[in-house]
């Protein structure tokens, strides 16, 4: 399979963009089309076909400034399955340490021949300002708390993929709402292809005004239960956080963890979904993680899939542009 050669790729509409900065600015057409593609990638997977060509020749840098597992493997994995060659870079004994400034970092490693730089970063619009300095196309693999768009791709696709549309289902969003990079991507997604939107959570980890973003506001699990098709279970993100916002982890688990009572009196169908990594007995319970309404293993295949779907629409586009 070549960049030039998918029949897919030539019936279905076209990828117009440089980078992939967000879920926000992209149209529901182009999400479903990076949906699509991935789609299409898992198809050859099972069919065998494992290790493509289609980016044979291409760079792919990872810039990761925060640490991280399950997207930092997979982003590289991705670029691999597709015959890229890939640089990963860690902050962590790097020249940025010695004083080097972020773009100055990311400019020397683009001059190696760099295509495509996939970046995470504690700030917020870090991806938004090195699109602005890099010829190199730009992959934002979360910024801040702004947002993570390959992983609402990838929560949207799997949700695609057991309900077959998203169009009236409800998905609530369970826990810090906050400071989740994840539920800003997966609302703009959700709401853009026909999804009902609740975010649930203590109302000090509910950002104000929310409801603007067109989502439902929810202090009650509970209550919320029996008309939710899907529940995704968002990390406490200790680490952002500069205070207390709930008593204790205990009473959190309490209210909010997905546990076996509540499982038993969701929907009969609910799927259940965690961006990970998961605090066991925090969100949610072992008996949940690994029951089977639970499709979070299935989350992190589908990763793979949507930043190697990703990345071979930005590359192509690229390509058509002469930009390589």
């Amino acid at each position: 399979m070549s960049l030039q050669s998918s029949p897919e790729t030539k019936a279905s509409p076209q990828w117009t963009r440089k980078h992939l900065l967000g879920l926000q600015e992209l149209s529901a057409e182009e999400i479903t089309l990076i949906l699509d593609k991935a789609a299409e990638f898992k198809r050859l997977a099972a069919s065998g076909e494992t290790k493509l060509k289609a980016l044979s020749g291409t760079v792919v840098a990872n810039l990761f400034f925060e640490p991280s597992t399950r997207t930092r493997t997979s982003f590289s994995l991705a670029a691999k399955r597709l015959s890229a060659d890939t640089v990963d870079f860690s902050s962590s004994g790097s020249s940025v340490s010695k004083g080097e400034t972020f773009i100055d970092t990311a400019r020397n490693i683009e001059a190696m021949g760099v295509d495509q730089v996939v970046v995470r970063h504690s700030s917020s619009g870090a991806p938004h300002l090195l699109a602005k300095y890099l010829k190199a196309s730009v992959v934002n693999a979360g910024d801040g708390k702004h947002e993570h768009p390959t992983q609402g791709l990838l929560d949207i696709f799997t949700i695609r993929e057991h309900r077959g549309s998203l169009a009236g289902q409800t998905v609530t969003l369970v826990g810090d709402i906050l400071h989740s990079r994840v539920a800003r991507s997966n609302i703009w997604g959700l709401k853009k292809l026909g999804a009902r939107v609740i975010v649930c959570g203590p109302s000090t980890l509910i950002p104000p005004h929310i409801e603007e973003l067109g989502v439902e506001v929810s202090n009650s699990l509970d209550e919320v239960l029996s008309e939710t098709d899907c529940i995704n279970l968002l990390r406490i993100q200790f680490e952002r956080q500069r205070s207390a916002y709930f008593p204790s982890i205990r009473e959190y688990a309490h209210f909010f963890g997905m546990n076996g009572d509540r499982i038993r009196k969701a929907k009969k169908d609910v799927l259940i979904l965690a961006p990970g990594p998961i605090n066991r007995g925090v969100e949610l319970t072992p008996e949940v993680a690994d029951g089977k309404h639970s499709v979070i293993l299935d989350q992190v295949t589908n990763g793979l899939l949507i930043r190697m779907a990703v990345l071979f629409l930005i590359q192509q586009r690229r390509q058509q542009l002469g930009t390589d």
